[in-house]
């Protein structure tokens, strides 16, 4: 069966799958209900399919979704439980930004049978075909790499304090994917010079947990970015008029290139 026109699969035969979840801006005909389409995007991991878009070249499977994550925000748990109790931090179909704003106008937000439908038509084919693409991967290599992209702004008071490592690499306490595969990646980090965190803040979503299964041959990391790496992020925390940054590659060619040397390793420590 064809997958639906917002998700795409390209597939490679390298022992790597590489998860893009929150790069959409499709609010699925949300604009009527939000209180602006820009705060409904504003959030979004920008650029992040265009920062790794040398991932077909290597080989790897590439896995995208064109849903924003304003309609559900497929690393998330799908029962809505958090991800870090006792800390902020946004629910599996959002009623407000990473700054605490309201997304919805009054009255607007999802009802609990709309965020069942929302998770039926959207998150389980996304998770679907990482579960099958796995399977392909697994069929033709003994251990595979899953390589979650994310990005946030810089400074956000709401969801942590002061301003986040340039680089952020989760693998759920070490819990989904090989010590071994995770020090390498943390060699490659400390070499750049940048600042840089391992489990930190972010230990991975629902991607990451969900799928990193050492003990089966699926090791998961989760990459979060700070925005500042790769983009000329605003001091404070944007406007329509300044928010979202263009892409721009000059710009971005330093951190690429480490994210390069990234899925190079991932992928030579697998076949190794």
């Amino acid at each position: 069966m064809a997958n639906p026109s917002w998700l795409t699969v390209s597939q490679g035969t390298a022992p790597l799958l590489v998860s893009i979840p929150h790069t959409g801006i499709d609010l699925a005909g949300l604009e009527p209900r939000l209180v602006s389409p820009w705060l409904g995007r504003r959030d979004c991991d920008w650029w992040i399919d265009k920062l790794y878009d040398f991932a077909n070249d290597l080989g790897a499977t590439v896995v995208h979704t064109a849903i924003s994550r304003t309609v559900i925000d497929v690393n998330r748990d799908p029962s809505g439980a958090s991800l870090y109790p006792g800390q902020a931090t946004t629910t599996l179909c959002p009623t407000d930004t990473f700054d605490g704003d309201p997304l919805y106008r009054m009255g607007e937000e999802p009802t609990p049978s709309e965020i069942d439908q929302r998770r039926e038509t959207y998150f389980k084919p996304y998770h679907a075909a990482l579960r099958a693409e796995i399977g392909r991967l697994r069929g033709m290599h003994e251990e595979i790499v899953l390589y979650d992209c994310h990005s946030i702004r810089s400074v956000l008071p709401r969801l942590f304090e002061g301003t986040l490592p340039v680089f952020n690499l989760g693998t759920n306490d070490g819990k989904s994917a090989d010590p071994v595969l995770q020090d390498k990646v943390a060699a490659i980090l400390a070499a750049t010079g940048e600042s840089w965190v391992v489990n930190g803040r972010f230990k991975g979503g629902s991607i990451t947990r969900g799928f990193g299964q050492p003990q089966e041959g699926v090791h998961a990391l989760q990459m979060e970015l700070s925005n500042r790496g790769y983009m000329r992020e605003p001091s404070e925390k944007g406007s329509p008029e300044n928010w979202p940054v263009p892409y721009d590659a000059t710009y971005a060619a330093p951190i690429r290139a480490t994210l390069k040397t990234i899925l190079e390793t991932a992928i030579d420590w697998a076949k190794s």
